[in-house]
């Protein structure tokens, strides 16, 4: 039985600073397929417990990000996808889509609407 080799995925360099507000303003200037990864690592593991390797501010702050991020995505404003980097590694990556056209809906009161 052949098994497949493991390649890496290539992912952009994480924006050390990305928070919640990081990231919604990130989402409110960003041009259609561009691309933002706001965590490496494993969110479920990270985000979570005493298993993970973060602070709990950091934790905090990581899933109030990993929350606006899913909030965009139930608004149509990004895909949310996943690329593994390697074992147990994964970059989480938003990628922007075209901004909807309804009326009177800032995108600003779209994401606090939806929090």
């Amino acid at each position: 039985m052949m098994m497949a080799s493991f390649r890496p995925a290539h992912v952009a360099p994480i924006h050390a600073s990305t928070d919640e507000i990081a990231f919604c303003a990130w989402v409110a200037q960003a041009a259609p397929g561009e691309t933002l990864v706001y965590h490496r690592g494993f969110l479920a593991v990270d985000t979570f417990g005493s298993a993970s390797p973060l602070s709990p501010e950091r934790r905090s702050t990581l899933r109030r990000t990993a929350d606006a991020a899913l909030r965009a995505a139930e608004q149509d404003l990004v895909h949310l996808v996943q690329a593994r980097i390697g074992p147990d590694q994964f970059a989480y990556i938003a990628v922007a889509r075209r901004k909807p056209h309804k009326a009177g809906a800032s995108l600003s009161m779209r994401l606090l609407e939806a929090a």
